[in-house]
């Protein structure tokens, strides 16, 4: 990829003459037969016992100890997965490729920038069979929710990942960042989608690397790993993303930018 390095993660290693045709770096998580053409996350110093949990962020860990500190600064970094790529913003339609779609090269536009983060998804658009089915003990708690101006992340995630779960993470963050996040979580109602971000800035990465994982290992502590359901098997990674949008928003001058869903197993 011209002028930036992007990292591309994926489960399945005959995904892999796709991702070199993209010139991205091909980066194998979980538990599948990966060549040797692949990075992965469970050499060096590493946290890949975790991958069930924490997704992406066991190959971010492995990034942050064994790579950052020998890149250099100023040059673009990113990450995406094999089915959520950065769009450059050509539609896709029936019979696109995906190296039609997705971002070959670094756009000028992002030099005014230090990171980009993905558009937001706004998670207010919930049918009412739903709310209902999967929201009815975070409606006993804030039952204003039925009103879609009464909604937000913290509710969202109440539904989806254990209600109160949010809550108790925050309690364990950081004095400077616990009651400014816990009012982003309660005042806004979209986030970045994907935990993916492109960032120049060593200095930038390394932050919020020590910010996110230092939160996340404290919460391992309440949630542990004997854990049941997508929801809350994954919560640490549901966790990070909504801290990313916070984050990057907080200390950085981010850019939003679209994000594409191409599964290219198919």
């Amino acid at each position: 990829m011209l002028n930036a390095k992007m990292y591309c993660l994926c489960l399945h290693n005959k995904t892999l003459p796709i991702i070199k045709k993209l010139g991205y770096i091909p980066v194998g998580v979980g538990g599948d037969k990966f060549s040797q053409e692949w990075l992965k996350d469970d050499t060096l110093e590493n946290i890949s016992f975790k991958n069930k949990y924490y997704g992406e962020y066991t190959f971010h860990y492995w990034y942050w100890k064994n790579i950052l500190p020998k890149i250099e600064d100023n040059y673009w970094i990113g990450f995406c997965a094999y089915r959520e790529y950065w769009g450059n913003k050509k539609k896709i339609t029936q019979g696109s490729n995906v190296e039609d779609v997705v971002i070959r090269e670094i756009p000028k536009e992002w030099e005014k920038f230090d990171t980009i983060i993905g558009e937001n998804i706004n998670i207010n658009n919930l049918k009412l069979s739903k709310l209902v089915k999967h929201g009815l003990w975070s409606l006993v708690r804030n039952p204003y929710a039925l009103f879609k101006s009464k909604r937000s992340i913290r509710f969202h995630f109440d539904m989806w990942h254990g209600n109160g779960n949010l809550d108790r993470a925050i309690d364990l963050l950081d004095d400077n960042e616990r009651e400014d996040f816990r009012k982003y979580t309660r005042e806004n109602v979209s986030f970045s989608r994907g935990n993916m971000f492109i960032c120049r800035s060593k200095k930038i990465i390394d932050n919020y690397y020590s910010s996110i994982f230092s939160w996340l290992e404290r919460c391992e502590k309440i949630f542990g790993f004997n854990l049941k359901g997508y929801g809350m098997t994954r919560i640490y990674g549901f966790l990070a993303e909504r801290y990313l949008s916070y984050w990057f928003n907080k200390y950085t001058k981010p850019l939003l930018w679209p994000v594409i869903f191409y599964d290219i197993t198919k």
